[in-house]
């Protein structure tokens, strides 16, 4: 839903020295419903690793058997994945102008430009709000790309960009389009692992 009217995040409070960014599913759900299974709400599962950036600027927490490395081609990337999806976060210190590091985030995908359909199929667009006392952006959308990656050619990316207090980083997950529209569960995890930033 491309020109979706913004949606404002309540900011999260702080805990001790740490920012909790649970505001990172309010967006999602006003626009999308909350993974359901029989009618009732899917729990969160247990996240019990937690990732301290190098740069010990934010922190997130993630299933047990997940790996986690920091990419080859950019330090300022770590990607992390396991059950069959994805999660990259792209870290800068400093504020950077978030209008232009979101768009520059939602171009981070899982292969190179000349490898995927030029046109994605959007969910919702830069919907704009406050993430733990910073401006954030929110995006998702479809791509396919012209071989599969992990089995599946159609993959759901949502890029979620949040600046300020001294930091910029973008969020970004993953999933194969199939096992997003199939399983409340995949949903939910990525949810939580999203919902588990914090800042120090």
């Amino acid at each position: 839903m491309r020109g979706t009217s913004p949606s404002v995040w309540e900011p999260s409070r702080p805990r001790g020295r740490r920012v909790a960014v649970a505001g990172f599913l309010a967006v999602l759900s006003a626009l999308v419903p909350a993974p359901l299974v029989a009618g009732k709400r899917v729990p969160p599962p247990p996240l019990p690793v937690e990732f301290r950036h190098p740069s010990g600027a934010f922190a997130f927490h993630m299933p047990a058997g997940w790996k986690v490395a920091p990419s080859a081609e950019n330090p300022e990337t770590t990607n992390a994945g396991g059950d069959g999806v994805l999660v990259r976060f792209v870290y800068h210190a400093g504020e950077q102008g978030y209008d232009s590091l979101h768009g520059a985030c939602m171009l981070e995908r899982l292969a190179p430009v000349m490898d995927m359909e030029p046109v994605v199929q959007y969910e919702y667009d830069y919907v704009g709000g406050v993430i733990a006392n910073r401006r954030a952006l929110d995006s998702a959308f479809v791509v396919r790309y012209d071989k599969p990656i992990l089995g599946e050619r159609q993959w759901r990316q949502r890029n979620v960009t949040i600046v300020g207090n001294g930091d910029s980083l973008c969020a970004i997950t993953y999933a194969p389009l199939p096992l997003w529209k199939k399983s409340p569960s995949t949903r939910a995890l990525l949810d939580a692992v999203l919902g588990s930033v914090t800042f120090r």
